[in-house]
């Protein structure tokens, strides 16, 4: 008798052992149970933790509440300026309600997965090229709304749309790539002129305060002498000044116009043949060469003999045959 209770305790051990190994579940902390009683919702989700159901009535579906990291594969399209492209891109999702993703779909997975290529050419078909290109976000927010708006109903949340991937065909390429080149050189060269201008601008008016101030063309003469000298070269190049130049100009213009004219024949009364000469008076006496030339080489003399007490002496003589190197030296 006694062994006929052991061995039925010892039975109906068993049984209450298998029946809490067939009943207990364990729903982890990311995951949320939905409870199938015969085929019918029950009415609360199991939480995470250790929870029990009815063995062989009930069915424990666990959904993952997880953000989810799906891509997009890329879709081919032609853009509203009738660009064909082809556009990835990736999208972020998580579960809200899990009742109704277990319900109202049959696998929200491949759902949202359709829906964003279906979304994903039709943002296509609907922007251009350039918005692709550059304006990304407002393109994301636009996608994002597109799948979001079916997804709410199948317990599903949109986190965010990004695109991943704009490939262009090669001979668009090409062509972006020579349209960018014309633009960045068109920029270089209108800032060239401009720098081209005020270069012209600043000259302009240093020409003007050294022509009010003949002294300043005399100094700026001489800091190019100082700068050439510094440099320790073995010739000296000393430039001629435009100065004397105009003034041997301005000199030669009233000799050439102060020629005597050829003398005039006339036949006096008595038949004889006179000459007449018109000869300038003594206050319209022209330049004579001369004196010119006499004037001139006074003034080149005087100019020397400024520019040697100017400028710093020279260890070597110069040569004066030479045109003002140093002896013995090119």
């Amino acid at each position: 008798m006694i062994e006929e209770l052991v061995t039925a305790g010892v039975a109906l051990a068993s049984v209450g052992t298998v029946y809490a190994m067939a009943a207990a579940r364990v729903v982890k902390q990311y995951e949320r149970g939905v409870v199938l009683r015969l085929g019918k919702l029950r009415s609360g989700v199991r939480g995470p933790g250790f929870t029990m159901i009815v063995p062989f009535v009930d069915r424990l579906q666990k959904v993952n509440m997880q953000i989810v990291t799906m891509p997009v594969p890329g879709q081919d399209g032609i853009t509203r300026d009738n660009v064909t492209v082809r556009v990835d891109a990736v999208i972020y999702f998580k579960v809200v309600s899990a009742a109704d993703a277990v319900i109202q779909v049959e696998d929200y997975r491949f759902a949202v997965s359709q829906m964003a290529q279906t979304s994903l050419r039709s943002i296509i078909g609907k922007s251009e090229l350039d918005d692709l290109l550059s304006n990304r976000e407002k393109l994301n927010q636009g996608l994002e709304l597109m799948i979001d708006s079916p997804a709410v109903e199948w317990g599903v949340s949109i986190d965010r749309v990004e695109i991943k991937d704009v490939s262009l065909p090669e001979t668009m390429k090409r062509s972006m790539a020579r349209q960018a080149e014309a633009d960045r050189e068109r920029r270089a060269r209108v800032i060239n002129a401009d720098a081209e201008l005020q270069a012209s601008k600043k000259l302009a008016e240093a020409a003007g305060v050294m022509s009010e101030q003949p002294a300043a063309l005399q100094l700026r003469l001489l800091q190019t002498v100082v700068a050439v000298a510094a440099e320790k070269n073995s010739t000296l190049v000393l430039p001629f000044p435009v100065e004397l130049l105009r003034f041997l100009e301005r000199a030669q213009q009233p000799a050439q116009q102060a020629a005597p004219p050829a003398p005039q024949a006339h036949q006096s009364s008595d038949g004889t043949a006179q000459t007449q000469s018109s000869l300038p008076g003594p206050q319209q006496r022209p330049i004579q060469p001369q004196e010119l030339s006499a004037q001139a080489q006074q003034l080149l003399a005087q100019w020397q003999q400024s520019m040697q007490e100017q400028l710093p002496p020279v260890e070597t003589p110069l040569d004066p045959d030479f045109g003002g190197s140093k002896s013995g030296q090119d």
